[in-house]
């Protein structure tokens, strides 16, 4: 049986343009190459399965290419990867010092990579100062966090740092449906979009949930088999509870309630959920914020038609109450009354609307 490789690994990026969603950085990685123009120490922040450790990797392999005949050499010997989590003493560091005085036997630089850098001792970081200050010539120092503020100041002072953004959902979305078709994958537009959701900006995440998404659903994946392994809430539940509660069926909503929470769904969840689904339908009312709406095709399509029904005065009242409900959950004693309460309330927005217009006449 052959080893399985997950898809983080197999599909890491061997070059700049590889890399998703980080596009300002590697643009400035490459001008910093050709103009000779790269600082001697670097530092990649930002949060995990970004591409940190990966955009490290290649610019160490890229620096030494230069006049190099063999495009595929990895310049194995010039990286020195350094994991700070288990290696944070002042030893490590001294050790990594005297290394950094060896020039480099092929190849222009010796690069050093240390991997979650803010885990160092503060008696490492003092260590370190005057060497990351004034390198050797042929050393490179890049240093990767996912926790800027816990590096002291005087290590940061002596750094260029890059800052890494999240992963947008639709970047993540577009490099998953890549990864699917090379891997004869056929799969809902919908589907890929749940996970790329699901991952909250981490491309490695979204990797991990897509093999055991694969895993559960085989070669076709769909929006509804994705919902059942990940076990989210679809965005049809909280159109069906919106047409009941814009509809008035207190009754209906109360037992759709209790279906969602049969399915071991959080209340607070869904809560949450619901106040995101009100401020989704308002942004779908304007044009010109329809942009603000990250869902796929067919979830657009329905968000729209929904939106046309809603007015928003109807939409400000709801995400006020349901916003009120959120903040209450963890206070609450009773957390489900809490909820019930709320989706009366939201049900009764344009009933009450309706008595105050018949005390009128």
């Amino acid at each position: 049986m052959e080893q399985f490789i997950v898809s983080a690994r197999k599909y890491r990026p061997q070059t700049f343009k590889d890399v998703v969603g980080q596009q300002a950085i590697t643009n400035t990685l490459l001008n910093a190459i050709d103009n000779n123009h790269l600082a001697q120490a670097l530092l990649f922040t930002g949060p995990r399965g970004v591409g940190k450790t990966t955009c490290a990797r290649i610019l160490a392999r890229k620096i030494n290419q230069e006049g190099y005949d063999d495009p595929y050499e990895d310049f194995a010997f010039n990286v020195f990867e350094l994991d700070a989590a288990s290696n944070n003493s002042v030893d490590d560091i001294r050790n990594l010092i005297d290394q950094v005085r060896i020039p480099p036997q092929t190849g222009k630089y010796k690069v050093y990579i240390i991997d979650e850098v803010h885990m160092l001792s503060q008696a490492a970081f003092n260590a370190f100062l005057k060497t990351l200050e004034e390198p050797p010539r042929h050393a490179i120092f890049i240093l990767a966090t996912t926790e800027k503020h816990k590096i002291i100041p005087t290590i940061l002072s002596r750094c260029q740092i890059f800052d890494f953004k999240r992963i947008t959902v639709k970047d993540a979305k577009e490099h998953l449906a890549e990864v699917a078709r090379s891997q004869g994958i056929t799969f809902e537009d919908d589907a890929l979009h749940i996970i790329a959701q699901k991952a909250d900006g981490a491309m490695r995440d979204a990797l991990s949930i897509f093999d055991r998404v694969v895993s559960y659903c085989g070669t076709n994946l769909t929006r509804q088999a994705v919902t059942e392994n990940l076990n989210v809430l679809d965005y049809e539940y909280y159109i069906k509870v919106t047409d009941l509660i814009l509809e008035n069926r207190i009754p209906e909503l109360l037992l759709t309630y209790n279906e969602i929470l049969a399915k071991g769904f959080d209340g607070h969840h869904f809560v949450a959920g619901l106040a995101s689904h009100f401020r989704d339908l308002m942004v779908c009312q304007n044009p010109a914020t329809l942009i603000l709406l990250e869902a796929g095709e067919v979830a657009q399509n329905l968000y729209r038609e929904q939106s046309q029904k809603a007015s928003q005065d109807f939409l400000l009242k709801a995400i006020d109450i349901a916003n009120d409900c959120d903040l209450k959950y963890k206070a609450s004693q009773n957390q489900r009354l809490l909820v019930e309460l709320c989706l009366m309330q939201l049900a009764s927005i344009t009933f009450d609307g309706e008595k105050k217009k018949l005390t009128n006449l």
